[in-house]
């Protein structure tokens, strides 16, 4: 299976659900905000770092999440209207066909003077990715002379770019059609030198590609952040209102929990042996995956995930400890669950998703997900008891044990002889979940494009 084709289909299935807005719609010339109980139009586009469905149907992305929540504050329901491009997104605002642009857009004096400017929510910068074996890499922006440089059409790279080209000699480039995301697949490839992207694009679709190299940053503190069509002030000012709010400053702060936070520093060699092993190893479980998946509604991503955390997807794995298998169970946890090889993978990957299933079941209904599900890998790696104690903690520090923002604080405290005395359970080495955690839902995001693939109909997304 090409890398190609494994990581680049998912952006294109997510090309071909694209919407277009519905003949005969008359244009959002109101100026006046929705009532409540009508409706918010919002133009967005297709990315991991907007807007997406996963592969239940079930939209999410940074975008989305915002939106749904300013819109549930005020009682209105969203329409999405889905673009294929910047260019898009900008044209549906500018024709009135929406209320709101949430599309990754960064803020510019440019689209400031045609566009009423919305409140901001992500800081980023610029950055020039190319390969990382290109010779020699630009670091310089001198550098960039003489070198092939695709971005997005009508983009904030291709504004950047044009500045660069009338204050440096021999600096060109070419707008592109195609997504952000697409262009970094086509750098990864080697089908063009390089591109320009949003630093939490690159975070974030950097770890499909590892071969994909920041050259340099190109701005400073640039802000995405969401636009309206010009007239429309007291909407906007209901925008801004509610990102500065509490409500929106929580909102803001679970958006990067959820998105960017446990992504962490890129690790070139990790990332690089977990995309060479979904070619080469996913393929040989995946169907004991979605078998666990249908025992135990654990998702199928996610128990893949764990198991690479655990033995990188070697069944014949076995640790000094004496944990063994693709899920590296103990002995003891082996025979609870009735697993009598441990080394047999059918019987490890059933084994460890009834037990993550269970350390799930026994936490509290009331905890919203993701966080339940973090708290039960926790569990998962430090033991229910230790899980418990440090819940316990939270309380009497006044912390929320539901939240696993908060819970990947107090975790470490396991480890802290300040406060380990005092728990049931003793000391533990209660920094291991919080980078356990962190790493599996790292691998969970790449492993999940790989699934799409499996699973869209003619394997191609």
């Amino acid at each position: 299976m090409s890398r190609f084709r494994l990581l680049t289909a998912p952006l294109l299935l997510s090309l071909a659900l694209l919407l277009g807005c519905e003949p005969g719609e008359p244009p959002v010339t109101r100026l006046d905000p929705p009532e409540p109980g009508e409706t918010l139009r919002v133009a967005t586009r297709n990315a991991a770092t907007t807007y997406y469905l996963d592969r239940h149907e079930t939209p999410a992305g940074p975008e989305h999440d915002l939106v749904q929540r300013f819109a549930e504050a005020h009682g209105w329901e969203v329409e999405w209207r889905l673009q294929g491009s910047t260019a898009e997104v900008l044209e549906a605002l500018e024709s009135g066909e929406v209320h709101l642009a949430a599309a990754g857009l960064t803020h510019l004096p440019s689209r400031d003077a045609r566009f009423r400017r919305g409140p901001g929510h992500t800081d980023i910068v610029e950055q020039l990715v190319c390969h990382r074996d290109m010779r020699p890499l630009p670091r310089e922006v001198e550098e960039m002379a003489g070198v092939e440089i695709r971005v997005t059409a009508d983009s904030s790279y291709a504004e950047k770019l044009a500045s660069l080209v009338n204050t440096y000699t021999g600096i060109a480039y070419q707008e592109d059609p195609r997504t952000t995301e697409m262009l970094l697949a086509e750098v990864a490839e080697r089908r063009i030198e390089c591109t320009l992207a949003d630093s939490n694009i690159v975070r974030v679709v950097r770890r499909h590609f590892p071969h994909l190299e920041v050259a340099m940053n190109l701005t400073s503190g640039d802000r995405l952040g969401w636009y309206l069509p010009e007239g429309h002030q007291a909407l906007a000012e209901m925008a801004g209102q509610w990102m500065e709010s509490a409500e929106g400053q929580q909102s803001v702060a679970a958006m990067e929990e959820r998105y960017y936070a446990y992504i962490g520093e890129f690790d070139f060699v990790d990332l690089r042996a977990l995309n060479r092993r979904i070619d080469e190893r996913l393929p040989s479980f995946l169907e004991l995956f979605l078998a666990a998946e249908e025992a135990t509604g654990m998702p199928a991503d996610l128990l893949a995930a764990l198991a690479y955390q655990e033995s990188h997807w070697d069944p014949q794995a076995v640790s000094p400890t004496g944990v063994r298998g693709i899920m590296m169970l103990t002995q003891n946890t082996a025979q609870s669950l009735g697993v009598a090889n441990r080394l047999d993978p059918a019987s490890a990957i059933d084994g460890g998703a009834r037990y993550l299933a269970d350390r799930h079941r026994r936490l509290p209904e009331t905890i919203p997900e993701p966080d339940r599900t973090y708290l039960a890998l926790a569990s998962y790696n430090i033991g229910r008891g230790h899980l418990l104690d440090a819940r316990k903690l939270a309380r009497e520090l006044g912390r929320n044990p539901d939240s696993w923002e908060d819970m990947k604080e107090v975790l470490p405290l396991k480890a802290d002889k300040r406060y380990y005395p005092q728990t049931r359970y003793g000391y533990a080495r209660g920094y291991e979940p919080v980078h356990y955690v962190q790493r599996i839902r790292n691998y969970q995001d790449v492993i999940g494009a790989a699934v799409e693939v499996e699973l869209s109909p003619s394997g191609e997304g």
